[in-house]
């Protein structure tokens, strides 16, 4: 007869990191987003409107 393949007694981790690296990744891509966000403010103050978005428009048509 086949027997199961997992333990009987499954071994947990009771480690004080576990269960931490999702909240990680959340709060170093959420970082990562905001210094994008601060970033495009900045050069939009720095340079005006009309400016930014000729720069936007100019590098959407480089890529496609």
């Amino acid at each position: 007869m086949a027997q199961p393949m997992h333990p009987a007694n499954p071994v947990s981790d009771n480690s004080p990191s576990t269960g931490r690296t999702p909240a990680v990744l959340l709060l170093a891509g959420a970082s990562v987003g905001g210094l994008v966000v601060i970033g495009a403010l900045a050069l939009w103050f720095h340079y005006g409107t009309q400016v930014f978005f000729e720069m936007i428009r100019t590098g959407f048509a480089a890529c496609f």
